[in-house]
């Protein structure tokens, strides 16, 4: 199995979002994917609960059978609609797929 991670900062203002408004929005869509592809083992999306300067805003912590799973994942129309969502509203992004 494949563990996919990432983790984003999101911009304090965009799309007419503050940054808080946007990590919640964010995670609701990301919440959602399960239910629309079968494919995903597992998925979780956690808010940082730590105002340090300097740390990421949230992180996405998925389970796939496979790196093909998450090479379908990535260009799945559903995954994509968020993706091009969050290019908007980021200021930096970090990922790591893992065995387990």
């Amino acid at each position: 199995m494949i563990k996919h991670i990432v983790m984003w900062k999101f911009k304090d203002f965009a799309e007419g979002l503050t940054r808080e408004e946007n990590v919640i929005k964010v995670k609701s869509m990301l919440e959602a994917l399960p239910e629309k592809i079968d494919f995903i083992r597992e998925m979780q999306v956690q808010i940082n609960v730590n105002p340090k300067e300097g740390m990421y805003d949230a992180v996405l912590i998925s389970a796939f059978d496979s790196l093909e799973d998450v090479g379908r994942y990535r260009v799945h129309p559903e995954h994509v609609k968020i993706s091009s969502y969050v290019a908007l509203i980021k200021e930096k992004r970090a990922s790591v797929d893992f065995e387990f």
